[in-house]
């Protein structure tokens, strides 16, 4: 299992309506997390920012993200919740949520 936390930030004009969108996840998004080896999966919100984690018990990540990406529900999903988001100034090329460097754990 390994470990991942992403950030973005939200636009404070979509805030609300990000946060409906998730009190309202849809079935088949959720499905298709579930099938990707992804578990444990958090969203939390403050001053501007999304942090996600989640931890994947998969074997080739990479693979399962390319799952999700071709997934036409996730596909539909995105169209409501990017416009939510900004990617960060420090973000890679082509990068939406900046991947985070895990700096402690403790279990």
């Amino acid at each position: 299992m390994k470990r991942y936390g992403m950030v973005v930030r939200v636009k404070q004009e979509m805030a609300d309506a990000y946060k409906h969108l998730h009190a309202n996840t849809w079935p088949g998004v959720l499905q298709r997390i579930s099938e990707s080896n992804i578990r444990n999966y958090s969203i939390f919100m403050r001053d501007g920012y999304l942090f996600s984690y989640y931890e994947y018990v998969g074997d080739d990540h990479k693979a399962d993200m390319a799952k999700i990406a071709a997934d036409p529900t996730t596909q539909a999903w995105w169209k409501l919740t990017d416009p939510c988001q900004q990617p960060m100034e420090s973000a890679a090329e082509g990068e939406w949520w900046a991947e985070m460097e895990e700096v402690f754990h403790h279990d």
